[in-house]
């Protein structure tokens, strides 16, 4: 008997350890990191808790045992965010809409090009190049935002643009460095009539935004690039496992700086979005998923494309499909979406985000 009771005791504290756990992820959304770093982490670890609170219930209901509430009200909230993650539409039709009022938009991380060079073969970086400029080219899109452009010679940008993208007009942001130039380039079919940089501190992140005018409205269209967590999973793996108490230390301190860093940089670009006269755009690798402080501060007055006209899985990361999407288009309220795609293109270690959107 004091065994039985042992033992339903010790599954009441693992079922609430789970929840709590799972609690914490929907926190995240709301509490910023840099006040309390560990809720990014919880954020980052939604869908295995999720998916452990889900095999707990399970596990409950085969029991019998009346403790299956736990895991269950813990569940339920989830029903309102797995849409950011996965969609299910069937033969659900596209909103009708007037064509010339239709945006064709792309964003992606291309990685720097580097995705064909993993011993920096000869030709590597230029093959890579010229197979992302290729697809976009077929794509034919209205607007592109680019994070991580790379390009060996800085003072040859426009020149390097016009060949590979004629007829876009182009504006960016570019870091100088011994192994090349990086940063955000954003191209398109309209000419700019205004357009600006977000710096940020530490770093080589950033964000450009640009102003352009389509069917009779203004807009404002920013291209983000927020702190990654300079860290590898497999460096974070590596770390856990390790008995080196140093490495485990540094991985800490690594993540947790990139952690703290990424809410200013958001918070930055979410002050020059409440002071901008237009409705605005937000594009880019926001290296945090949907269930972050990062998308739910973005998110303020705009709609997600993939919520809105997804379908299947909506991750962009091509190392931990289908668990991690960090890239995202979220345009404004006032806005029809029409379609969104994420299609698995093996240029880069993010897929492209394509969305068509009516003004």
């Amino acid at each position: 008997m004091a065994r039985n009771r042992f033992f339903g005791l010790t599954n009441r504290v693992l079922l609430l350890l789970a929840a709590l756990l799972l609690v914490l992820s929907y926190l995240s959304m709301v509490i910023n990191p840099a006040k309390l770093w560990l809720m990014s982490l919880a954020g980052l670890m939604f869908v295995p808790f999720l998916l452990f609170n889900i095999f707990l219930l399970i596990w409950a209901f085969v029991r019998r045992s009346k403790a299956f509430m736990i895991p269950l009200l813990a569940i339920v909230p989830a029903i309102f965010f797995m849409t950011r993650y996965v969609h299910v539409r069937g033969d659900e039709q596209p909103p009708a809409v007037l064509s010339e009022n239709v945006l064709k938009v792309i964003s992606w991380n291309v990685g720097r090009f580097s995705l064909h060079q993993p011993s920096a073969g000869v030709g590597g970086f230029e093959q890579c190049a010229d197979s992302i400029f290729s697809y976009i080219r077929e794509q034919q899109p209205d607007i592109v935002c680019l994070q991580e452009f790379k390009i060996k010679d800085a003072r040859k940008v426009k020149q390097y643009l016009k060949k590979r993208m004629p007829g876009y007009s182009s504006e960016y942001y570019i870091f100088t460095g011994s192994n090349g130039s990086t940063g955000n380039l954003t191209l398109s079919r309209m000419p700019v009539r205004n357009r600006g940089v977000v710096k940020f501190e530490g770093g080589t992140n950033l964000a450009i935004f640009c102003d352009y005018e389509h069917a009779g409205r203004v807009f404002r269209v920013y291209n983000c690039h927020f702190e990654s967590y300079n860290i590898s999973f497999s460096g974070i793996a590596r770390a856990m496992m390790s008995s080196e108490k140093d490495l485990f230390a540094e991985t800490g301190i690594k993540m947790r700086r990139s952690i703290s860093r990424r809410p200013k940089q958001v918070d930055k670009v979410f002050h020059d979005i409440e002071s901008c006269p237009v409705e605005s755009f937000v594009c880019g690798d926001f290296n945090d998923n949907p269930m972050s402080y990062t998308y739910f501060r973005m998110m303020r007055d705009r709609q997600d494309t993939f919520v809105e006209a997804g379908d299947g899985f909506g991750a962009t990361y091509s190392r931990l499909w289908p668990m991690l999407r960090i890239d995202y288009v979220l345009c404004p309220k006032s806005c029809t979406v029409v379609t969104h795609e994420t299609p698995k293109v093996k240029l880069s270690d993010h897929y492209p985000v394509i969305t068509e959107i009516a003004l």
